[in-house]
């Protein structure tokens, strides 16, 4: 399959948690098929990533690079990078979206995710005017027009803040009923302690949709 970007994400290996975040989004990145019936209001908008957390945001390869470099590249640096380990994933609102956030101490996660972006830097293609006027959009900090201009995306390095997106953006009282029901659709099945062992390679299809390409264990972490 072609695809249009790549992104770089955690992903939950197959079991209970990675099931519920996909029946709750209601696309499975890891199959690439459609599962369960959600509600196109609450979850159209992160529907088509899927299940994740964001390392290095999608972006169209540069010129003169091609997606087996990238996954080899993707690969050698993974064996180079060590597990990073939070406290456990809880429900949060971010603003008016709900997501699952880690507790504890993140700086592992934070450098983990600052050397992905950095190092695999080459292989991102300038984001076009179109897309930076679309990020500008949202009242960027000087940090973050800064990071927009470097890395093509204002939420990275020290704007960086690990989360799994739930739902779009929602009003009350929807915002507080759909907290409730993530609540018990995910009741006890959020890891704790919040282990990324492994990161996976993405591409976003024609229609929008991501799916996983390859999954690569970071160095110290067994193969899955």
């Amino acid at each position: 399959m072609n695809f249009e970007r790549y992104g770089i994400y955690y992903t939950a290996s197959d079991g209970a948690f990675a099931r519920a975040g996909a029946t709750w989004l209601g696309w499975d990145i890891a199959t690439g098929e459609s599962v369960g019936t959600p509600d196109e209001e609450i979850v159209g908008r992160p529907r088509r990533y899927g299940f994740h957390g964001t390392i290095k945001p999608p972006f169209r390869l540069a010129a003169q690079r091609d997606a087996q470099a990238l996954k080899n590249a993707l690969k050698d640096l993974c064996a180079t990078l060590s597990p990073a380990t939070t406290g456990a994933l809880e429900i949060s609102c971010l603003g008016r979206f709900l997501a699952l956030t880690p507790g504890g101490d993140t700086q592992g996660l934070a450098l983990l995710a600052g050397r992905v972006v950095r190092d695999l830097d080459p292989f991102r293609a300038p984001p076009t005017v179109q897309e930076l006027e679309k990020r500008r959009r949202s009242r960027l900090s000087e940090q973050q027009e800064a990071n927009l201009s470097r890395w093509g995306y204002p939420y990275v390095l020290e704007e960086f803040r690990f989360h799994m997106t739930l739902t779009g953006p929602l009003k009350e009282p929807l915002l507080a009923q759909t907290r409730a029901a993530a609540e018990v659709h995910f009741e006890g099945l959020c890891p704790d302690p919040f282990r990324v062992d492994s990161l996976t390679l993405t591409g976003e299809d024609a229609s929008g949709m991501f799916h996983e390409v390859m999954r690569c264990p970071l160095g110290g972490a067994p193969a899955r």
